[in-house]
């Protein structure tokens, strides 16, 4: 049990560090009896949030200033907030003319989905939409309380940046963690294995001197070379494979399998929620798992405000929607209830292996102390109740308490 002297003293740490202007008496927050995930099971904990940290999780703690807020947890189950590392944040779309452009994301729907870091990035248009405004679009989510991140270029080679280069985007821009390229898809550039080569040693240099990850994410499609670009580009350099972040692996059967492969010889695999007619991410985690894959190299995320498209086979547009980013949501609940996998099993794919995988743990993907004070409360149904970003409460009993700018 942790008393008024032993917070007494982080507070006083913590007013140290932390400018005047920028403490309110709304900075410290305590929740009381939550069945903690940590994401493994702790648990029921009390946590202590003061100034967007978490700063103690102990069984019981007591005698707190009057101005920290308590919140009860009992009945509830506490986990991180999820990592969505593939969001179309300023929309994406636009392959059947202008008119089916996408929508950017409005802050609400991170909210409502339990999201509470974000990585933007570009699609199949890298014309109409910029790196400039995916920048931008980054920065105004932080500004509005999440975590955001993004990836420079597009589907495109050379693709678009901001600096001129992909990485001087990573070395100079916080935000950028690494690039996207499109591969083995009727949309896609056509790079030669040299050329894949020479850009990702020059992305994971860029990612060794910024200390970031310094990925690159390929969009996987349909095409029948499938991982082989990649294959051959590792065959052929000294570059790790753990460089390499190929998504939307779930898309067809032969790239499944090629993902499998994949995670086989040590390389990371993103399935997308919402693949239709094809596995969801938790019915291939099972299948991975019973091969003996290492479950810890693979993350889900929701391709949101991309849109889906299907088309024939001489590549001809058949029909597209834009994909939700509340998927991430869903597919955990299908995890738990319908695949009966373990919560604090299923809550690794979409919080500590992703920040793992993008070096962002443990400030981000877990509850621990010292963690930003990202999570999420759910009914024992696993219906969102609560939902904290950066220690500040965004929704409460299922009710938003923010909303973006210019959101009604």
């Amino acid at each position: 049990m942790y008393r008024i002297d032993k917070c007494g003293e982080i507070m006083q740490y913590r007013f140290e560090k932390v400018p005047f202007r920028e403490i309110g008496v709304c900075d410290m927050l305590l929740i009381k009896n939550a069945e903690v995930y940590a994401p493994a099971s702790i648990g029921k904990k009390d946590i202590l949030i003061c100034n967007e940290k978490i700063e103690l999780i102990e069984d019981k703690i007591e005698g707190l200033p009057g101005n920290c807020r308590v919140m009860d947890g009992e009945g509830l189950l506490l986990a991180p907030g999820m990592i969505d590392q593939h969001i179309h944040v300023t929309g994406g779309g636009g392959e059947g003319s202008f008119h089916t452009r996408t929508p950017e994301l409005a802050l609400s729907e991170m909210i409502k989905g339990g999201i509470t870091t974000a990585v933007g990035l570009l699609g199949t248009d890298g014309i109409t939409r910029s790196v400039e405004n995916l920048y931008a679009k980054t920065a105004a989510l932080n500004e509005e309380g999440v975590t955001a991140y993004m990836l420079t270029g597009a589907y495109g080679y050379p693709g678009p940046s901001i600096t001129g280069e992909p990485d001087r985007d990573i070395m100079f821009v916080k935000e950028v963690l690494g690039m996207k390229l499109a591969l083995s898809d009727h949309r896609a550039p056509n790079v030669t294995p040299g050329q894949l080569m020479q850009i990702s040693g020059r992305v994971r240099v860029a990612g060794m001197l910024s200390g970031k990850p310094g990925v690159v994410v390929l969009h996987m499609g349909d095409a029948p070379e499938g991982l082989e670009p990649v294959y051959e580009a590792l065959e052929n350099s000294a570059l790790p494979i753990r460089i390499f972040r190929p998504t939307h692996v779930n898309r067809n059967k032969a790239l499944l399998e090629a993902g499998y492969g994949f995670l086989e010889k040590g390389g990371y695999v993103d399935y997308t929620c919402g693949m239709k007619g094809q596995p969801s991410p938790g019915q291939c985690i099972a299948e991975a798992a019973r091969r003996g894959l290492p479950l810890a190299h693979i993350t889900i995320s929701s391709d949101g405000h991309g849109s889906w498209s299907n088309y024939d086979e001489d590549g001809t547009l058949l029909d597209i929607g834009v994909s939700g980013v509340d998927s991430l949501y869903r597919e955990l609940q299908l995890m738990v209830k319908d695949l009966g996998m373990d919560l604090e099993d299923a809550l690794g794919y979409v919080t500590s292996h992703v920040a793992e995988a993008l070096d962002l743990y443990p400030e981000k993907g877990c509850i621990k102390e010292g963690a930003d004070a990202d999570m999420l409360l759910f009914t024992e149904q696993l219906d969102l109740h609560t939902v904290i970003a950066r220690g500040t409460v965004m929704m409460e009993g299922g009710v938003l308490k923010r909303k973006g700018t210019y959101e009604s």
